[in-house]
């Protein structure tokens, strides 16, 4: 899928955030600047959060949450994370029981990212573009693509 430009990246995650429930799991893969943020920016958006959406490279996590939001939402980006023991310290496990989890950065991971988690990469192409490509778990099936 071609994202023409950041308006159009905020439109496709309003888009899909009408299809998350509690527990799952979004990894985002793509480079400094290829638009993983202003996609979560959208999903946020898209679950009813009106206020500032930033990075949380140095904060790690970010929780977007309050009255007025369907879904609670956890916007993580483990860039600056280096071992398994500083993941484990973020609690994420906690997040999937009422909240959607979004993480940039996930091969930091490893083999520990949920394997129902919804595969999302963006590439920066000509003119400012964006190509998102998806690997699309069973549990996804349905909701996918979203609408």
């Amino acid at each position: 899928m071609i994202l023409t430009s950041s308006e159009d990246t905020e439109r496709f995650g309003a888009g899909l955030a009408a299809s998350l429930r509690a527990g799952d799991v979004l990894a985002l893969e793509g480079d400094i600047g290829a638009g993983k943020t202003t996609l979560v920016r959208g999903i946020a958006r898209g679950l009813g959060f009106t206020g500032e959406v930033t990075s949380p490279t140095f904060p790690i996590v970010q929780s977007y949450e309050g009255e007025g939001i369907r879904l609670p939402l956890w916007h993580v980006d483990l860039y600056r994370v280096e071992t398994m023991s500083e993941i484990a310290e973020l609690g994420l496990e906690e997040a999937l029981d009422e909240a959607v989890l979004v993480i940039e950065w996930p091969d930091r991971l490893g083999n520990a990212l949920w394997p129902d988690a919804l595969r999302l990469k963006l590439e920066i192409g000509e003119g400012g573009s964006r190509a998102l490509t998806a690997q699309v778990p069973a549990a996804w099936e349905t909701r996918w693509p979203p609408r």
